[in-house]
């Protein structure tokens, strides 16, 4: 191996371990930002002492009503200190295309959606953002999305409380009788 090719060895190895040791010194998800949909950041620490329901969406979808469900959950709960966040993707099926513009606007001509929305996002592999490569080590596995629509639930300490798969309805007793024992602890 020549001295080029090790520099770009080590640089390449230095890079991997950055990351890595930056998902690792990562306590909670109040560590993460996300880019927002409307340009700026959306530093999650901005909603500690909330419970936050992250779902990664996409608008061409079979599961895109559950923007529906994932509103009247916001409504619901907003007061009482929940806090939905999407995150599209276009991981699965390629069925999130569009640009942030055509995704906000599609969000609120057809479900009014007026919770908070990050930019498009890559939530599975090797690109995750690293909200989503810190939840697969805290969740293991099983807990990572494997489709639009998963849904991870966090605590008001900024702990994840909990995964659900796409199949799980915002209706389900499941994720609200989950989300109403987190809002009853108070910090």
């Amino acid at each position: 191996m020549n001295i080029k090719h090790l520099n770009w060895f080590l640089l390449i190895i230095t890079t991997i371990n950055l990351g890595i040791s930056s998902m690792a010194n990562a306590k909670s998800a109040y560590d993460f930002n996300f880019d927002s949909i409307e340009g700026g950041i959306i530093p999650l620490s901005d909603f500690t002492g909330n419970v936050i329901l992250l779902v990664n969406t996409a608008s061409k979808c079979g599961f895109t009503n559950q923007y529906e469900g994932l509103q009247s959950l916001w409504d619901e709960f907003k007061s009482d200190g929940l806090v939905v966040i999407g995150v599209p993707s276009n991981d699965f099926g390629g069925q999130e295309p569009g640009t942030n513009v055509q995704i906000k606007n599609f969000c609120e001509v057809n479900f009014n959606i007026n919770f908070p929305m990050t930019a498009k996002a890559i939530v599975k592999g090797n690109g995750a953002h690293p909200f989503y490569k810190w939840a697969n080590d805290e969740l293991g596995w099983r807990a990572r999305p494997k489709w639009n629509f998963h849904k991870y639930l966090i605590g008001r300490d900024g702990s994840l409380q909990g995964s659900f798969s796409s199949m799980v309805s915002t209706e389900s007793s499941k994720l609200r009788n989950k989300i109403t024992q987190l809002l009853k602890n108070k910090i």
